[in-house]
């Protein structure tokens, strides 16, 4: 037995209002989308025109080609039925609308739509929906060839066929539209897109219609797409996972003025206004339809944005720099996949160094090797020890700089990189004379046993700056050994015999404290009599040298800075109060 689905008009109008259909508010569009399509299918030389008037409802009046009454049976009452594909199903190029669905959207603002239409010398018809999914259909008045499409409003919706509201919603959709369109007598048409206005009106177009004054303005140009538009560059920056939204067009009517996708993700230094008449659009007509042809566009798109960046930096570099500084992060991104970004975030974008701040050209022509530290924090620790020694250093703890280098060394034969372990700086350190190191011992043996417990190695070298008394260095082994240490002892039996297992592969490297002989407290420090006393300023060492380098403080660390510094207190307080 074969049945028929039945549909209700309420349940589809629901599903439209709340789930397809972003606000009422596109009922305009889709009205207008309509019309437009009605006026297209008379022929290219056909003299279009739209008119709505407010009052009690709204009326929207077009001199398109109009329907019969077996069209309107067929088109106006079958929900997915359009007049605008083929007989194989294909949309049909010209036309805005294909769906079948546009008509419905009134529904969200009115109980009862009434259609009065004519096709050429085709009697009038007049239709006339209801929400609850009645419709009637009866003979019309006499009529030029064309639809009138009456609105009458559902309550709690007026405000949305108000004269300004309307006005307004149609300057929004359909102030490019290639035809005439009025609302209550004037014109909301006739405005040049800003891919056709001169380059003082684009930047005032941004001003006045996206809010902000841009960096630039480029030129968009996709002949596949049919696309013609201009990307606007953000003045200031923005954070990479806000992509922000594109107002896009599709055959000059708006889709919405939040499109994503169009870009790829790495530029979201700019805006689009754009208009197309191959891209595809989603049902609601408020997104693009994700297919092939819009990767190739978004692919297209993204080597115009890269040009632009490549002309900047030969025609204009003090500008280019200017916009580095704004907007590394989208430039950087796609110079961790493109060679040609990447040569220009070489000469141009300068990283910040223990030498001041300086490109990666520049410092590779200066000091060779490009040294780096991979993390800020490595950065700070190391940056004065290393400068001191001549070291030159790069901080790549910014976002993707230690991707860039490696990179870069991986590109070009020419240069080498090479990440800094905080071990490897100890071998630059001078040791301290045969003599020193002797009468040193006793005072190393006991500062090694106060530190033991902490799992540190204490060290002593002569290394500049002077004014630094101790270095405290984990290589990425010891790092990686605490961290390891650190799992343990908070994982749960299971898990710690896991671990258990695997503590024999783990590399048993140590921290150091390295003491500077140099530094004249040192040496004071090292020749004091009294064992608990030196024993105290050791430690004071230990976590200051832990601060300084901006290391996490264990809670054992926090205990020893705190019994330390008491203990040098009540050293230095002899005594006891009066009363």
């Amino acid at each position: 037995m074969s049945n028929t689905f039945q549909v209700d008009l309420r349940g589809i109008v629901d599903l439209l209002s709340h789930h397809l259909y972003a606000s009422p508010r596109v009922y305009i569009r889709e009205l207008l989308q309509n019309a437009v399509d009605a006026i297209t299918a008379v022929g290219p030389d056909h003299a279009g025109r739209v008119e709505i008037v407010t009052g009690d409802g709204l009326r929207i009046s077009d001199n398109g080609i109009g329907l019969t009454e077996a069209q309107v049976h067929e088109l106006l009452a079958t929900i997915g039925r359009s007049s605008k594909r083929d007989e194989l199903g294909f949309a049909r190029h010209e036309f805005l609308g294909q769906f079948g669905i546009g008509l419905l959207s009134c529904f969200m603002v009115a109980d009862e739509i009434r259609v009065h239409t004519r096709r050429g010398d085709a009697p009038a018809v007049l239709w006339t929906g209801h929400s609850d999914g009645r419709y009637e259909v009866r003979p019309g008045p006499d009529r030029e060839p064309g639809t009138t499409v009456t609105l009458l409003p559902r309550r709690g919706a007026e405000q949305f066929l108000r004269g300004t509201t309307v006005a307004e919603l149609a300057t929004l959709y359909g102030s490019l539209l290639p035809v005439a369109v009025t609302v209550d007598g004037h014109a909301v048409t006739g405005g040049a897109p800003p891919w056709e206005q001169s380059r003082a009106d684009r930047f005032a177009y941004a001003e006045s219609t996206l809010g902000f004054r841009p960096f630039d303005v480029i030129d968009l140009d996709v002949p596949a797409a049919g696309l013609s538009g201009v990307a606007f560059v953000l003045p200031t920056p923005v954070n990479p996972a806000n992509r922000g939204g594109h107002r896009v067009y599709l055959k000059r009517m708006l889709l919405s003025e939040r499109v994503e996708g169009l870009l790829p993700e790495w530029a979201f230094f700019a805006r689009c206004v754009v208009d197309s008449s191959e891209l595809r659009p989603t049902a609601s007509r408020e997104a693009l339809y994700d297919d092939g042809q819009l990767a190739e566009t978004r692919d297209a798109i993204a080597d115009q944005l890269r040009g632009w960046l490549v002309r900047l930096s030969a025609t204009d570099p003090r500008r280019l720099a200017e916009f580095l500084r704004i907007h590394h992060l989208g430039v950087k991104s796609l110079a961790l996949h493109d060679d040609e970004m990447l040569r220009l975030v070489e000469q141009w974008y300068p990283m910040q160094t223990n030498m001041g701040e300086v490109t990666l050209a520049e410092f590779h022509a200066r000091h060779g090797v490009l040294r780096y530290a991979s993390t800020d924090d490595e950065f700070r620790q190391l940056a004065a020890v290393a400068g001191a020694q001549d070291v030159a250093l790069i901080n790549g703890g910014y976002v993707y700089d230690a991707e860039l280098i490696e990179r870069l060394a991986a590109l070009d034969p020419d240069v080498r990189a090479e990440r800094l372990d905080p071990s490897d700086l100890t071998t630059r350190l001078l040791p301290v004379d045969a003599a020193a190191e002797l009468l040193l011992r006793p005072f190393l043996a006991a500062a090694q046993r106060r530190l033991d417990r902490l799992g540190c190695e204490v060290v002593i070298r002569a290394f500049d700056p002077v004014t630094l008394p101790a270095l405290y260095l984990v290589s990425r082994a010891a790092a990686f050994q605490e961290e390891f240490t650190s799992s343990r002892e908070q994982a749960d039996d299971l898990w710690g015999g896991v671990l258990d297992a695997l503590s024999r592969t783990v590399p048993t490297d140590r921290p150091q404290l390295v003491l500077n002989h140099r530094n004249p407290l040192v040496r004071r420090i090292a020749a004091i009599a009294d064992p608990e006393l030196a024993g105290l300023a050791v430690e004071t060492l230990y976590g200051q040298a832990l601060m300084l380098g901006h290391h996490p403080i264990r809670p054992a660390d926090a205990a020893l800075l705190t019994t330390s510094f008491l203990g040098l207190l009540e050293r230095a307080v002899p005594g006891e109060a009066s009363a």
